[in-house]
């Protein structure tokens, strides 16, 4: 039993090890991968596992299971041992069960709780070292500021009027709990983007770094928000106008026209394949050239 415990044990060791590797190569290994593979993952995967090595230690017996000390079945019939013969040591046996188990038998789940409480913490406070390090919150706040400014310039030209962004780094307005990227008050003049977005927009307009996907998305939310403080409610009428007009912003923040398109039309892809988890942001039919929500009829290019 305690062999096939400890087999059972290896998968999860090894994965645990090869999550250790992973957060190394991680935080020392390349650009592409910290940009691809979101630090909170990590974490959360780290805190699964840690999850399941508590669990796994609360449920082991404590206390050895109770063994029949007599002649095993096999032994009876190798050497022929009877079945209704006495144990003249039997009553000493039933004795020793009182007697407490060795210290080498025991387990120790305090020991190893505090253990994976160790890890979990380490773990946290390796995820707030490198989001504040390498994060939207790594840069420093004259060039945070300078980046808004930038958006906010930006956004005004697609609102069509003054409008301001800001990057909502408390996450009380948008982020992972409001299940959102960005948010804006229909006809107002603020949004909110979350840091992740301004992040990539950041990079794009201040570093020249385009990160697939992540960019076009980025573009696209900022462009989104600013049709809704123009005075658009509908969420898929906005987000066809965002998409069209994603391909100017993205040329103004430093994309060849190629590019940009590009990107939008990945965007506009994503859209139809997925349709961002809501129907109400599904493109309606007229999203398409020549449509009736087709910014430039006289181009034959869409979005």
């Amino acid at each position: 039993m305690q062999a096939s415990a400890d087999r059972s044990a290896l998968p999860v060791a090894a994965l645990r090890i090869a999550l250790a590797a992973f957060v190394l190569a991680w935080i020392f290994g390349p650009y592409q991968l910290r940009s691809s593979v979101p630090v909170l993952l990590v974490f959360l995967i780290a805190l699964g596992l840690e999850i399941h090595f508590f669990v796994g230690v609360l449920k082991a017996p404590t206390e050895r299971p109770e063994r029949d000390r007599g002649p095993q079945a096999v032994d009876r019939e190798r050497f022929g041992y009877p079945h209704d013969v006495e144990d003249p040591y039997e009553e000493e046996l039933d004795d020793a069960d009182d007697l407490p188990l060795p210290p080498a038998g025991r387990r120790r789940p305090g020991r190893r709780l505090l253990v994976g409480l160790g890890l979990i913490g380490a773990l946290a406070l390796l995820l707030w070292v490198v989001e504040s390090r390498t994060g939207w919150a790594g840069l420093s706040a004259e060039t945070r500021a300078e980046a808004t400014a930038r958006f906010s310039a930006e956004a005004s030209r697609v609102a069509a009027k003054p409008v301001a962004i800001r990057c909502d780094e408390s996450g009380q307005y948008v982020g992972a709990v409001q299940h959102a990227d960005g948010v804006a008050k229909v006809g107002g003049d603020l949004a909110f983007l979350t840091p992740e977005r301004c992040l990539d927009l950041y990079r794009l307009a201040f570093d020249g770094e385009v990160r697939g996907s992540r960019t076009g998305r980025a573009l696209a939310v900022l462009a989104h928000e600013a049709w809704h403080l123009r005075g658009v409610r509908d969420e898929g009428t906005t987000e066809c106008y965002a998409l069209q007009s994603g391909v100017e912003l993205g040329r103004r923040l430093g994309l060849s026209l190629e590019t940009a398109r590009g990107l939008m039309r990945q965007q506009l892809a994503e859209n139809r394949l997925h349709e961002r988890g809501s129907a109400e942001y599904l493109l309606p039919a007229g999203c398409r050239d020549g449509g009736e929500l087709d910014l430039d009829a006289d181009d034959p290019e869409f979005p």
